[in-house]
């Protein structure tokens, strides 16, 4: 902080003599950009002071007299203020004291919708007035808000914004914004290249902002959910903008989604990655890995290996989530393995129909017939009904060759249908 702190100040120092409650608010919020742009980049540090700096600016709007904003710049820093992290109350102060019309009522109530909660209410005033504004000292911010208020309506209009935004504000926690929810909405829309161009813009400059963790968040489900479009080299590119030990939580994060959506290639991928990055003296990655890479195994043909494995991880080295990961894997595991077995109830039952339909056939027919029939193979293959299976919203399905499904495979089948369900419903839970 004492960088920041010592720059600050300095650019404070000659209002100091003027006192604090003289400061211009334009003046003020030239430090306040300063220090969250600095933020952004990487010192943490200044966090306090934007703090103290959105807290300074507020009472100095909420106090300040009517004539301090017949300067039209102390009009913008009053906007810019609001769509900063400040205190949405402190506009309606200003808009109610506003009896000389300093303020566009027209932007002041889109920002009024927008900042309560009601962005889609202002989409249309925003498209109308941003043209107006986008070159002016609010245009960057206003970009940003014009995008979060249509971007899930019209994706590409607000990919626009933020285009924009970008281009007129580089290297400030505007563009940091910008790129971060740009990777979003591509990513929703299935904009698969874009997404990955905004992720290497992102990795190349913010990786040090304390939203980094929201981007790796998005990189990460965009790197699952396409893996089959994404080639590995880009991902690879993105990854060596980042040090060791964020290289490896990403990709352990990456091996945990992908185990978890079926996607056993990328998870196997990225747990071996996550285990080849993880020091001598660190046992908490290596275990997760494992961990991760035994449920992606799980699948394959060779469960037994897998389980072992998963039986093997400590659960003290696994998170609450992970150990209840673990339980389900090895639920999984221990289904596939179970050998299937035919309740004696049910062996009496499957021959009931056999007999039945023999002692129909036999109906009439003297002791020589019934004697020269049981000698006969081919008695009774014409006459045995054969039941037909219609499976639900499929009807008149033609039945393979296989239909005569071993009675003990599916007394399995079924049998185990109800926990493997429970195990399936789990494992989504873990996903969302």
């Amino acid at each position: 902080m004492g960088t920041v702190l010592c720059t600050v100040l300095s650019a404070v120092a000659p209002a100091r003599a003027e006192d604090l409650d003289n400061l211009a608010p334009y003046k003020m919020i030239r430090s306040l950009q300063y220090v969250q742009d600095t933020v952004a980049l990487g010192d943490h540090s200044a966090m306090e002071m934007q703090r103290f700096l959105l807290s300074t600016i507020d009472e100095r709007l909420r106090t300040g007299e009517s004539v301090l904003f017949d300067d039209p710049r102390n009009v913008d820093a009053a906007l810019v203020y609001a769509m900063s992290g400040g205190n949405p109350e402190t506009l309606e102060v200003l808009i109610r004291k506003d009896v000389d019309g300093h303020f566009d009522s027209r932007l002041t109530d889109a920002l009024r919708s927008y900042l309560s909660g009601r962005g889609t209410q202002s989409v249309k005033s925003l498209a109308e007035i941003f043209p107006e504004y986008k070159r002016s000292r609010v245009g960057p911010y206003l970009a940003l808000v014009s995008a979060n208020s249509v971007m899930r309506k019209d994706p590409a209009l607000a990919l626009t914004y933020f285009d924009w935004a970008r281009l007129v504000a580089p290297g400030t926690i505007v563009e940091e914004a910008a790129l971060r929810r740009s990777i979003y909405i591509a990513s929703e829309a299935g904009w698969i290249d874009k997404s990955m161009t905004y992720a290497n813009r992102y990795a190349r400059r913010y990786l040090r902002s304390p939203y980094a963790s929201q981007f790796a968040d998005l990189f990460v489900k965009l790197a699952v959910d396409h893996f089959e479009a994404i080639k590995e080299d880009d991902i690879l590119e993105i990854l060596s903008f980042m040090d060791v030990p964020r290289q490896r939580e990403v990709y352990l994060r990456m091996a945990r989604l992908a185990a978890i959506s079926g996607k056993n290639k990328l998870a196997s991928l990225a747990a071996e990655r996550a285990q080849v990055l993880s020091g001598d003296g660190e046992s908490v990655p290596k275990v997760l890995a494992d961990l991760y890479s035994g449920l992606a195994s799980v699948p394959s043909g060779d469960v037994a290996a897998a389980m072992e494995s998963i039986i093997a991880i400590p659960d003290d080295k696994l998170s609450a989530k992970d150990r209840a990961l673990k339980a389900a894997a090895r639920a999984v595991a221990e289904e596939v393995l179970r050998e299937p077995v035919v309740p004696v109830a049910a062996e009496a039952d499957l021959a009931k129909p056999v007999r039945q339909a023999e002692d129909a056939s036999h109906d009439g027919l003297s002791e020589t017939e019934l004697a020269d029939r049981a000698m006969d193979p081919r008695a009774g293959i014409e006459e045995t009904p054969v039941a037909s299976v219609v499976e639900p919203a499929e009807e008149k399905k033609e039945q393979p060759e296989s239909a005569g499904i071993d009675p003990a495979f599916d007394t399995f089948v079924s049998g185990g249908r109800s926990k493997l369900d429970e195990i399936d419903a789990l494992l989504k839970g873990e996903g969302s």
